[in-house]
């Protein structure tokens, strides 16, 4: 299994090393020693630790869809001409961008500061490592 060092485990979750510390002082997240004498967290549990952090927004639309990959955020920004345009959301830590056509931004009513829901529906996914 993979191993990771505290401050590596605090900037995937998106917290401070201070913040992983009190985890293992607490007992919510395991910590051993590697061949160094470091303090690491094993990679698989910090994956399941990670994801029972995970909030999953509700989705304000009230739709049911089959698209399990669904991002609520804010319109952050919007780049539009006759035809096309590019719109912005954040979402959570994530930023999603979207290119659809200058119509759809008017249809929906998009507007900087709004509240949109990101619907991704890919048959490929890609996945990278280091």
């Amino acid at each position: 299994m993979p191993q990771m060092r505290i401050r590596d485990a605090a900037t995937f979750l998106g917290v401070s090393d201070d913040t992983v510390r009190r985890w293992i002082s607490s007992g919510s997240l395991a910590v051993s020693t590697d061949a160094s004498g470091r303090k690491v967290i094993d990679g698989y549990e910090l994956a399941q630790f990670a994801r029972s952090l995970s909030v999953t927004s509700p989705n304000p639309l009230g739709v049911s869809s089959s698209a399990r990959n669904r991002f609520v955020g804010l319109v952050t920004d919007i780049k539009m001409d006759t035809v096309m345009a590019q719109v912005e959301l954040q979402c959570g830590p994530f930023r999603v961008v979207s290119l659809m056509s200058s119509e759809a931004v008017r249809d929906l009513d998009l507007q900087l500061g709004s509240v949109a829901v990101a619907v991704v529906k890919a048959t490929t996914v890609i996945v990278e490592t280091p």
